[in-house]
């Protein structure tokens, strides 16, 4: 049986073949004629990799990098979680609900039974301002509210609320949580 280090580096070194690249031992990658869809590819890929690893989230940094990554630049507003055991291992990312250009209706209890399916201790919650603007309006601060405390209903803690703009509002490190 494979260790998780043997599983993440026999899937990566199959990118050599598929979209030439070159996993050196240290780590790094080194590619040479390689277009630029094929480095998003690369890149979704190893993302993906790291989720089914399950990868800590041990700063607000590495939550940041992987919520901007997964959700991209969608031109409609999208809301998503990040689903994390007890020592906040990512367990799943997903996207839940879509809205349109300026807004996206988010149910808790969609969001309650998610955590649920997932087993999830506590989850990293996002969405995105099409608009580049990432200061959260009144509706979010209230969204927030009672995602917590719908949450909180079944041990499972809010550890952030970001909002994705052309830099992300973290609701924790500004105290709002």
């Amino acid at each position: 049986m494979q260790t998780t280090n043997e599983a993440t580096n026999s899937s990566l070194s199959f990118l050599d073949n598929v979209y030439g690249f070159l996993r050196e031992p240290d780590g790094t990658y080194s590619a040479k004629n390689i277009s630029e869809t094929d480095v998003l590819k690369m890149a979704s890929f190893i993302a993906a990799q790291k989720i089914n690893n399950r990868v800590c989230i041990d700063s607000p940094k590495k939550a940041t990098e992987l919520i901007q990554f997964k959700m991209g630049k969608p031109e409609h507003e999208v809301f998503a979680c990040l689903f994390l055991d007890t020592k906040h291992n990512v367990i799943a990312y997903e996207t839940l609900f879509y809205g349109t250009v300026d807004g996206a209706s988010v149910y808790p209890r969609q969001v309650v039974k998610r955590a649920l399916a997932n087993n999830a201790a506590a989850c990293i919650i996002a969405h995105n301002h099409p608009s580049g603007d990432p200061e959260p309006s009144q509706a979010d601060k209230t969204l927030t509210k009672r995602l917590k405390e719908a949450l909180a209903l079944i041990d499972v803690r809010i550890l952030d609320h970001m909002v994705v703009g052309h830099t992300t509002y973290s609701f924790a490190e500004n105290n709002l949580l």
